[in-house]
């Protein structure tokens, strides 16, 4: 991409158009069923892993096919504008696997990363607790030392892909009285005595499963340590400024899900002798809805281009901005969308009212819109 005017590549262009038809053929025609079910979409999952999906975030040299953030911007977009559960599938593993992608021991990466590139595991990203999610130094998971194993007690709530995935990346208090310098990052396997508690019946994001994850005595090696004790609260923010913009990206598919089916509905519906797209207070609400969108993917690849080119520079801020905007953007254009079909949009007959309950946990999960308002005016005023 473009550093000066943020065009896509050709090759960018083709996979954007490869994939959309991907997704309307083998994503899409399941997307009803699994929110309806609230089941974990299994068979689009399978389809992406035909397509290499789960690949594309995983270094070539791990068995991935390192594709760059916008590329990967792309695929989360596309895959959520038809089913925004089935782009979870994807997002969450690489969130997952970003801590042992930064910070993991060589022997973890390659034990773990290319069985994620493959799909033949999933993985969990365990940071939030009941009473402490945005607030991460509250948690109260314990790991303990124990010889050559760490003993890891507590619950972790709010879970993506609970049960399903085969490895969890679990923070704890190592030093319970250093508040966020107390925190360590661990790689825990489901078989090793990872429970789920329960799963939690949601309004959006329903075919992937939220969960509370119990660990009670849960006995990890030292070697599954990610970084030194001490660092987890660095390893997830450096993550998390890291994933936040594909949340954001998440939140433009779902925006453009909506506009595309509003604006072929317009078309297709007749009132006052025409069709409504003629109307132009429909028209202008039709148009204020693509501009945001746009104007929120602006801010996403922008974001995405300094996680590969500039990490070090404003990535913090950009990737607050692009996940606030996106979600934010988001919500209102689903709204809208809703309020163009009418009737009709308030029914699970269509998709709209589905992307309305998809958009709005993107306001809320990798840090709320709140969250990320502090971050943003953290990171200017530094630089004043």
């Amino acid at each position: 991409m473009s550093a000066s005017t943020f065009a896509l590549t050709d090759v960018q262009r083709d996979f954007r158009d490869t994939l959309r038809a991907f997704c309307e053929e083998k994503v899409a025609p399941h997307a009803a069923e699994v929110d309806r079910n609230a089941e974990f979409p299994w068979k689009s999952f399978e389809a992406c892993k035909e397509m290499e999906l789960p690949a594309l975030g995983i270094p070539e040299a791990y068995g991935g096919a390192g594709a760059d953030m916008v590329t990967q911007a792309i695929a989360a977009e596309e895959l959520s504008r038809v089913c925004a559960s089935t782009s979870l599938t994807i997002l969450i593993s690489k969130l997952g696997m970003l801590p042992v992608m930064n910070w993991g021991s060589e022997e973890l990466k390659r034990e773990y990363m290319p069985r994620v590139a493959a799909g033949e595991i999933q993985a969990s990203y365990c940071l939030s607790e009941a009473d402490a999610g945005s607030d991460v130094a509250a948690m109260r998971t314990r790991a303990v030392r124990d010889g050559d194993d760490y003993v890891l007690t507590g619950s972790k709530y709010w879970i993506t892909n609970a049960g399903i995935s085969d490895v969890y990346i679990v923070f704890a208090k190592t030093d319970p009285d250093a508040g966020g310098r107390g925190i360590s990052c661990f790689l825990v396997e489901k078989e090793w005595g990872i429970r789920i508690a329960k799963h939690e019946d949601k309004l959006g994001m329903r075919g992937s499963p939220t969960g509370e994850v119990v660990l009670d005595e849960v006995r990890v090696p030292a070697s599954h340590r990610i970084g030194e004790e001490g660092q987890g609260f660095t390893v997830a923010m450096h993550t998390l400024d890291r994933s936040r913009p594909t949340i954001g990206a998440q939140a433009v598919g779902i925006g453009q899900g909506a506009i595309d089916y509003a604006a072929a509905y317009m078309k297709q519906r007749h009132a006052f002798g025409g069709p409504i797209a003629d109307l132009q207070g429909l028209r202008f609400m039709l148009a204020d809805m693509a501009t945001r969108n746009e104007a929120a993917r602006a801010l996403v690849y922008r974001a995405c281009a300094l996680v590969d080119h500039d990490p070090d520079g404003e990535l913090t801020s950009f990737g607050a901005m692009a996940k606030a905007f996106a979600s934010d953007a988001a919500m209102s254009i689903t709204i809208d969308a809703v309020q163009l079909l009418g009737g009709y949009g308030y029914t699970k007959d269509f998709p709209v009212e589905r992307f309305l309950r998809d958009a709005k946990v993107t306001q809320i999960y990798e840090g709320t819109n709140q969250v990320q308002k502090v971050v943003i005016a953290r990171e200017l005023l530094k630089r004043v």
